[in-house]
């Protein structure tokens, strides 16, 4: 069965085809009326259908149909019947028209921003150009990689970018993939910044809705927008064939370089949701690990043909694809003025090792350590810097190393082998057994400094505690609090303790515990789990390393849990650094300082320490160091010596001294709408409709002053009696809403985190606003409580469900097939009518907003005419009528065929715009060529995708209202075409 319409060949139907269902319009299907809210085109059951049920037995509920399944009945526009408006100003009118504005999506055509200035976050063109590049359509799709660096704000950049999709019908199934101890930080800022709700779901979520549902039915089908861990869906066993039969809008990727190694679950689990989204966001402040093909195939998931030469490319072949600042790039440094205190200096405090720890670090020099003249007795050359380290951590530490290899060495087969090994172990063991916190300069040290810093009973002071080991975590929890003067509960309240070995719940848990200032911690002990993505800001700006990480990158990473934006007070930094007197000794003195200073001076000078050895990946730093180190290299002559290797890679130098140097940066004039800088800005100012930073926004019809101004004039038409049927509560000063959501908006909570709706008790009362200030306070209070991090007000924005809920009650309290009359200031009978143009895809790619008067002359600027004729809110509704509705509905069929005929003489003109950037990609395509057959399809397989993006067919067409002239008015000479 396939979709039809009510008569034959009617204005508006499709000669290929193809369906078109514009949100706002009603369908009829199995015998009930329904509004359409999206619709989208599928490889295999023609368009997919979302709806909400209109007539009475199925008013408000939710369906999805498919016109391959079901016979989908659009009305015929010719046979519109045209209904008196009664309503007092026209407001029921006016509302309609308002709301299939709102629910119509933006076109392809459009290129700029629309909903930027209406979210809960600072206006930073800095943060609106990620999004600006995705919509530029210097890319078929809107695909890129945001690779700014640690702290600039990647989650509001991702959800600025989802928000324009939305806007553009082309985010309703969303997916988004974190790691796991991250989770519900992006959940909160993507609701609570821009309304965007996602269900967060974990492995026991999707069994439970599997027990839920039909046998056999797609788990994932189940909500529309969810976040779920990496390390869930890395499971591909379990889920391939639920992920291989569905298709998203948009899937975000966060942290992606754990995607590039090929053969690896998570590029598996990459490989699987590539091709089958629409959008694709990758996000990641180190993306590259130094392998130009490496990261070459991660850009090939945004594009597969964005790069000929995997091997050989340089960073302005792939710009229309990434971006990435650093913190003193021009744009960053001149729009954070003021909004992001500069970082301190990285402080080395200098413990000197106590008689118990010099005898270790004699032990390590003379047996492991010998230096050039001696011989190790490990035969294992990296096991002795994991002694090392173990011991720069704690003792803690190293028994629980020296015991491990104990244990391995005892099940070898071979005692002669291993029995000089196993003897100088036991000695470590010996000598490590007895100590205590007593016995470490580095505990006395740290607490000296927190005490300094002011942490301790009777203070809210917070600091972040960072070691690369969990027994010195673990131990550092038996023994600080105590120190520190905790006692009793307060004792086990003070310290939290994150590392891999916890649960993503727990670790949720630690970091939202970390950020509510009522909670009662005082310590976060923390593991480089808490490294990458983390914000750990909100209460805190102090951070000391008990021990440091043989690693430039993770040093960094470590630093921008607390150095990002957002962050009120200069991020303070300290490292406990072990010295020793015994000669050949290498203490904290020899590695960690050194580290530490060049860490400090990259950031200064470039913005990010990434490039300064030329590896990019924090393990593989790590590895080369201890293996320079046996070689008899010093910390400088290392990263010296690496970073000129790099330089000299032919291959290499060309592609990371582009990638590095910030791609997509604008100069700080950029902003003011120079083309010329513009160029550089991540989007296609040249194009028309295209945007640079100082483009502007879109140009979106409004006939409303406020999203505001909407819902109040909604309440009062759809629920008059709100005070009593809904507990409507209003306040006048601050603009708060309270109300008690009925049946139907209940139902649409199901879509919000579920422990907002739980913790908040939404079900039994909404608390909204259209006040920022307001929910900015609500926000910021629920960070200072001990119980919730979830505000209990929310900022009202276009995208919130109340809002949308509203605007769908609107459009269904118009009967099927319906339009209004509206006695306004014009000469003559006015229809008005609304014109899509879509692509094969079922996206719109022209949207017009008609006027055309009886004689046949055509306006595109309905809201223009509208105001003209003084259809406003101050306007009387005089219940005069200059004809009957009949008569008025004969002018339909002709008002309509001015329309099209409008809409065709200008067709090309509007296309042009979408065919230039379809047609660069297509000679862009031409040039990429691929020896294998594989390549050669996704080549065919690209070009046919890029011609489906052009308009195709005749445009839908639709009347939604007609304006007469006041009988009783004095009469105006009619338009002339």
């Amino acid at each position: 069965m396939t979709a039809q319409q009510s008569s034959t060949a009617p204005v508006g139907s499709r000669p290929d085809g193809e369906d078109q269902f514009p949100a706002g319009a009603q369908v009829f299907v199995r015998d009930e009326v329904w509004l359409v809210r999206n619709s989208v085109r599928t490889e295999h059951d023609g368009a997919k259908v979302d709806v909400v049920g209109v007539s009475d037995f199925v008013r408000d509920q939710e369906a999805v149909f498919f016109t391959g399944l079901d016979t989908i009945e659009l009305i015929d526009p010719r046979r519109t019947k045209l209904v008196r408006d009664e309503s007092s100003n026209f407001r029921r009118s006016r509302l309609f028209l308002e709301a299939v504005l709102r629910k119509t999506a933006l076109p392809q055509s459009e290129r700029r921003l629309a909903l930027a200035d209406s979210f809960l976050l600072d206006s930073l063109p800095y943060q609106r150009r990620p999004a600006e590049l995705a919509l530029s359509g210097r890319n078929l799709r809107p695909r890129l990689l945001i690779a700014d660096v640690v702290g600039l704000g990647k989650t509001l950049e991702i959800g600025l970018t989802l928000a324009e999709l939305i806007r553009r019908g082309r985010g309703e199934r969303i997916l988004v993939v974190t790691p796991q101890h991250v989770l519900e930080q992006f959940q909160h800022e993507l609701w609570t910044r821009f309304a965007i709700p996602l269900v967060r779901l974990d492995s026991v979520g999707i069994e439970r809705i599997q027990r839920e549902i039909p046998a056999g039915r797609n788990p994932f089908t189940y909500f529309k927008r969810v976040i779920v861990s990496i390390d869930t869906l890395k499971n591909t066993d379990q889920y391939k064939h639920h992920l291989e039969r569905i298709n998203w809008d948009a899937v975000v990727i966060d942290e992606s370089h754990n995607l590039i190694n090929r053969g690896s679950l998570r590029n598996q689990l990459a490989q699987i949701l590539a091709p089958r989204t629409d959008a694709l966001i990758l996000a990641s402040a180190t993306p590259h690990n130094g392998d130009a093909k490496s990261f070459a195939e991660l850009i090939g998931l945004l594009d597969p043909a964005a790069i000929r030469d995997p091997e050989h490319y340089r960073a302005e072949d792939i710009e229309h694809l990434f971006i990435r600042r650093t913190k003193i790039s021009p744009e960053v440094r001149e729009q954070m003025k003021g909004q992001w205190a500069d970082r301190g200096p990285s402080q080395s405090v200098r413990c000197a090792a106590t008689p118990a720890e010099e005898k270790i670090f004699e032990e390590l020099a003379t047996v492991w350590l010998p230096g050039e003249n001696g011989t190790s007795v490990s035969g294992v050359p990296l096991f002795p810097y994991t002694l090392l380290k173990s011991f720069l951590s704690s003792h803690a530490a190293l028994k629980a190393t020296v015991a491990a290899r104990i244990k391995t060495l005892e099940k070898k087969d071979d005692p002669t082998a291993t029995r000089a090994e196993l003897a100088a172990l036991r000695t470590l063991q010996e000598l490590v057994a007895p100590l205590t916190e007593a016995d470490s300069a580095k505990f006395a040290a740290l607490v000296e400094q927190l005490r300094a810093i002011g942490v301790g009973p009777k203070s809210d002071a917070r600091v972040v505690v960072f070691s690369e080991r969990v027994q010195t975590l673990e131990w550092l929890r038996t023994v600080l609090p105590a120190a520190l003067g905790f006692r009793g509960r307060a004792a086990e309240e003070a310290t939290r303790v994150m590392h891999g070995g916890l649960s993503d719940e727990q670790q949720m848990q630690c970091v939202e515990d970390f950020g509510l200032a009522d909670a009662p911690v005082r310590i976060l002990l923390t593991g480089d789990v808490a490294s990458e993505g983390v914000n750990l800001h909100r209460q805190c700006h102090q951070l000391i390393h008990y021990d440091v990480p043989w690693s430039l990158i993770r040093i960094e990473q470590r630093n921008g849990r607390i150095d990002r934006y957002g962050q009120a007070h200069q991020p303070q930094f300290r490292a406990l650094i072990l010295t020793s007197e015994v000669e050949g000794a290498k203490d904290d003195t020899v590695v960690a300082e050194r580290l530490l200073d060049r860490e400090d001076q990259a950031h200064r000078a470039l913005g990010t320490a990434e490039a300064v050895t030329g590896l990019y990946r924090a393990e593989a730093e790590e590895k080369s160091l201890i293996q320079d180190l046996l070689r008899g290299r010093t910390v400088d002559e290392s990263l010296d010596a690496h970073r000129a290797e790099a330089e000299a890679d032919a291959a290499m130098d060309d592609f990371l001294a582009d990638f590095f140097g910030s791609v997509g940066d604008a100069e700080p004039g950029a902003e003011d709408g120079d083309p010329q800088e513009a160029q550089g800005s991540g989007a296609d100012a040249s194009a028309p409709g295209g945007t640079g930073a100082g483009a502007g926004n879109a140009a979106v019809p409004r006939l409303f002053t406020s999203t505001a101004e909407f819902l109040d004039e909604a309440l009062r038409e759809v629920f008059p009696d709100a005070t009593t049927s809904l507990d409507l509560h209003r306040d006048t000063e601050t603009g708060l809403l309270s109300f008690r959501p009925p049946t139907d908006l209940v139902h649409r909570l199901k879509a919000l985190p579920l422990d907002y709706v739980r913790e908040q008790r939404l079900r039994e009362r909404l608390l909204v606003t259209f006040n920022r200030r307001l929910a900015e306070h609500s926000l910021k209070r629920a960070r200072e409580s001990s119980t919730s991090s979830w505000p209990e007000i929310s900022l009202l924005t276009d995208l919130h469900p109340v809002v949308e809920w509203l605007t769908d009650k609107v459009l269904v309290r118009l009967g099927r097939q319906e339009a209004l009359i509206i006695t306004a200031d014009v000469p003559e009978p006015t229809y008005l009518v609304q014109g899509v143009y879509s692509n094969a895809l079922g996206r719109p790619t022209v949207v017009k907003w008609m006027g055309v008067t009886r004689g046949g002359t055509v306006e595109d600027d309905m809201v223009g005419l509208l105001r003209r004729s003084g259809v406003g809110p101050t306007m009387a509704n005089p219940m005069r009528h200059s004809e009957p509705a009949t008569a008025l509905e004969t002018g339909i069929p002709d008002a309509l065929a001015a329309a099209e005929q409008f809409l065709d003489r200008h067709r090309d003109a509007w296309d042009e715009p979408l065919r230039k950037p379809i047609d660069d990609y297509k000679a862009r395509l031409g040039d990429w060529e691929q020896p294998t057959l594989a390549g050669e399809r996704t080549k065919k397989s690209l070009a046919s995708f890029a011609d489906s993006l052009l308009t195709t067919g005749r445009p839908l067409m639709r009347v939604l209202a007609v304006l007469v002239p006041d009988p009783e008015a004095p009469a105006r000479p009619p338009s002339t075409a």
